[in-house]
Order: C-alpha cells, then sequence, then structure tokens
C-alpha cells in the first residue's frame, strides 16, 4: 500500500491575512518587514517579487528595485499573524487522522488507508475549499506518496493551486524540476551540485550514490534517495510547545550579582537557540528565582516576537533587577520565554543588520553539527560550568 501525504501551505501567508485586514494592499506590491534600510523582508507579494524581491532580502535593496511610491512596506504582526494560523490548524485539527504542523503556515497530513473509505484527492480538495470558506486565505496543496513530493507538488502548484502527483507519476514529475526545487538544496548545496554539472533532478539521479556521498557525507544519500522519490520521514503528531526554559539549582546559594547576570545571558542564549532550532519565535520573558529560604517568585513581560539573544538579554536582567529585592541568598534562577509561534529566525530581526543575521546563522550552524556547546559567548560558558563542573575542568 502506497502512502498518501498531503503538505498544505498558505499562500504568501502574512500578505495574505494583511490583505484581509485592508484590501486597498490587494493587487499591489506588499512588503512586510523593516521599515528603516537596516531591516530585512520577511514576506512580500506575487506583485512585489515581478520586482525581484524576494525574503531576507535587505529594505535598502528592496526600496532600490521597488521605490516606496511604488511598493507598500509594513511592520510584521506577529499576535495576529499567529492567531490565523491557529484558526487554520484547528480546521486542520478537525477534520485529520494525523497532520503535522511543519510551520506557521504549514501542515501535512497522513492520509494513508483513507482512500478504502474516501477519495483522498477529493477529501484534500474538500479540506482546501473549507479553510478558504472558513478563513479568507489562499492556500495551495500537493498530494503524493511522501512528505518530499507532496511538498514539492504544492510549490508547483503555487499560488492558490492543487496538484496530485500518483506513485507511477512521481519520477516523471520530478525529472524536469530545478535541484533547488528540493526541500534541502540550498544555495550552497545548489552551487556545489551545479559544479558538477548537476541543474535538474533528473541530473542528480544518475549521479552514483557513492559519489554524492563522498562530496555530501550522509546527506547526499538523502539527495540520491529524494531524486528517486524516496523518503520514509513520518508525520509527526502536531502538539503545541508552550514554552522553552532554563534553570539552574546552585550548589552553593548566592548573591554575585555580577555572575547571576552572565548565568541570566547564558541561558537567554541557550534558549534562544532551541527556539531557532525549532523555527519558533517568542513573545514573552518570564524570570523565576528561588531563594535560600525556598520562597519562590516569579515575574514576566511581553516582547516583540523574536528568537534572538541580544533583543532577550535586556529585558531578562531588567526584569531580575526587579524581582530581586530581599537581597537574600539565592538557590535558584531560571529564564523562561512563552507565548511561542510557528516562525523562522527572519521573522523579528527588522531593525537588525544583516552582518547579526549572518552571524546568528553561522553561530547556529556551528551548533547544529558540533553541539549545543560547541562555541558560546564566555556568560554562557559561565553558565556551563556552573551547572556541570566538569565541564569547567575541560575548558581549563
Amino acid at each position: 500500500m502506497h502512502r498518501q501525504i498531503a503538505h498544505l501551505d498558505l499562500d504568501s501567508f502574512f500578505v495574505s491575512v494583511e490583505r484581509l485586514r485592508n484590501r486597498a494592499y490587494i493587487g499591489r506590491p506588499l512588503i512586510i518587514g523593516g521599515t528603516s534600510n537596516r531591516g530585512v523582508i520577511s514576506s512580500c507579494s506575487y506583485e512585489a517579487r515581478a520586482y525581484g524581491l524576494r525574503s531576507a532580502m535587505p529594505i535598502k535593496q528592496a526600496k532600490l528595485l521597488c521605490p516606496e511610491n511604488v511598493g507598500i512596506y509594513i511592520t510584521p504582526d506577529m499576535d495576529e499573524y499567529s492567531k490565523h494560523s491557529k484558526i487554520v490548524t484547528q480546521i486542520i485539527e478537525e477534520k485529520s487522522p494525523l497532520y503535522e504542523k511543519s510551520s506557521i503556515d504549514e501542515h501535512y497530513i497522513d492520509l494513508t488507508g483513507m482512500d478504502k473509505f474516501f477519495n483522498c484527492l477529493k477529501w484534500s480538495q474538500e479540506l482546501r475549499q473549507t479553510i478558504i470558506k472558513e478563513t479568507g486565505l489562499p492556500i495551495s496543496f500537493g498530494l503524493s506518496v511522501n512528505k518530499t513530493v507532496s511538498k514539492i507538488a504544492t510549490d508547483q502548484s503555487k499560488p492558490n493551486g492543487e496538484l496530485y502527483v500518483p506513485q507511477d507519476r512521481v519520477i516523471p514529475f520530478l525529472s524536469p524540476l530545478h535541484v533547488s526545487k528540493m526541500p534541502m538544496v540550498g544555495a550552497k548545496t545548489n552551487e556545489q551540485l551545479k559544479q558538477l554539472g548537476i541543474t535538474t533532478i533528473e541530473g542528480l539521479r544518475q549521479i552514483p550514490i557513492q559519489l554524492l556521498q563522498k562530496v555530501f557525507g550522509k546527506s547526499g544519500v538523502s539527495l540520491w534517495e529524494k531524486a528517486h522519490g524516496i523518503d520514509t520521514s513520518p508525520v509527526e503528531p502536531y502538539s503545541e510547545r508552550k514554552s522553552i526554559s532554563s534553570e539552574i539549582t546552585f550548589n552553593k546559594d548566592t548573591i554575585d550579582i555580577k555572575m547571576l547576570d552572565e548565568i541570566i545571558a547564558g541561558m537567554v542564549e541557550e534558549v534562544c537557540f532551541q527556539l531557532r532550532k525549532e523555527e519558533k519565535v517568542a513573545g514573552c520573558v518570564v524570570i523565576k528565582l528561588r531563594y535560600s529560604n525556598f520562597d519562590t517568585h516569579t515575574i514576566q513581560q511581553k516582547i516583540s516576537y523574536t528568537a534572538f539573544d541580544h533583543e532577550i538579554i535586556s529585558t531578562a536582567k531588567q526584569l531580575f533587577k526587579k524581582l530581586y529585592e530581599k537581597r537574600m541568598l539565592i538557590r535558584l534562577i531560571g529564564v523562561k520565554l512563552t507565548d511561542l509561534c510557528q516562525g523562522n529566525q527572519q521573522i523579528n530581526l527588522f531593525d537588525n543588520t544583516t552582518e547579526q543575521i549572518s552571524l546568528y546563522q553561522t553561530l547556529d550552524k556551528i551548533k547544529k553539527r558540533f553541539g549545543d556547546t560547541s562555541v558560546m559567548h564566555c556568560p554562557g560558558l559561565l553558565m556551563h560550568q556552573k551547572e556541570n563542573p566538569k565541564l569547567n575542568k575541560q575548558k581549563a
């Protein structure tokens, strides 16, 4: 029995939500991102893309291609986007046997076995129409035998379309497409494949798996499999994560404010990396203190949605100063980020430089490859030394 996996993707999601709120944006080049020249584009309409604009492009560059008297530049409203995302998820949850929310605007649904009772294509079409009718948001879907092919099918069906690729059509469907259409092929991998003379998925499929493995390591095997339409990754049941936190209980109670400030910064670095790894942003910071007499107190503050250390550290330290009034020895300190919603790391960096964005991306790549503690700022190292004395000896 072949698997039946549907992939649904809300078209230009942020743009679509803004157009629901203001119909004057319909048909106009709409750019959502930082309004200052130091920001980057989070999302833009198809009309804006016609000018050469794209996500993550610096606003300064965007305004040269699409001036402000032509395009409409607005700041994002993550609260509103999160609200609409949850509405769509609720509709999918009510009707689907098994679904995975992979981002703020994407879902996978496993329909395997349903064709005994329903036509999976018709069921997917009806679900799409229900979402459009109840939310007013355009959405596309691809239906095929696994997550990779269904996602590619969705991309090919955009905007606001649908595409079914049955088992016997997978290879003919994939073959003529550019390798960049494959989900795991980024700019760097694309360039490497180009240097090998590979531009299409058909060309990639003709390369021996041993060569791909030699050039790309383990990911070379995955490239070969996906080029052959093979992807066994499951649809993971979705559950909403409410918060991400980090706590330290000291072996010896402390009143060292400078050290506590540095540990707070280290914990923020840790939880923010976890946020970015899960492609989430947070809208609230919570600080927790437990004194030597076991009295426990917390304080929280709403923030603009972000997943970046430097934007949260100052808030966390200010909250600590407000909360720490008793001047008593501290037994435990914790940092928690709540009001989480799905979103990539570009979302809330509109007042930051592209150099900062690049730095975060580079550090995250190192951590993902070599481990969370492979590269840290000094406060982060201090936190791990306090948490694990063995680490202190290893780093000395």
